[in-house]
């Protein structure tokens, strides 16, 4: 189901005002890629680069083009992971918000 501009419009003004909103996203998208929920992950990512730095200027960081990051984080991309790392650092390094990974042991079933 496509979002509707109203929706990211929404994202973007929130992402913009609220920088606990912005870590967030980039957690979330984090999350979910490691989770396993690589399509939610990708539409979480793709919301949060249009909600800050833009894909332009995330070509430039990443030396990909920009067409060729917005199709990996579409709907039906399918990202090698050397590019989707490059974004995640690129991510991290241009809005100043480092991700960290943490191991939790799972509770006995």
């Amino acid at each position: 189901m496509p979002l509707t501009r109203s929706f990211k419009e929404t994202v973007r003004r929130r992402a913009a005002a609220d920088p606990e909103f912005r870590h967030a996203l980039l957690q979330e998208a984090a999350q979910c890629l490691l989770g396993g929920e690589v399509a939610t992950g990708r539409a979480v990512l793709r919301d949060f680069i249009n909600a800050t730095i833009g894909f332009d200027a995330l070509a430039e960081a990443t030396g990909l083009p920009a067409k060729s990051l917005m199709r990996m984080l579409g709907p039906r991309g399918n990202p090698h992971a050397r590019h989707l790392l490059a974004v995640l650092d690129s991510l991290q390094r241009l809005t100043r918000v480092e991700l960290q990974v943490h191991a939790v042991a799972q509770a006995a079933e």
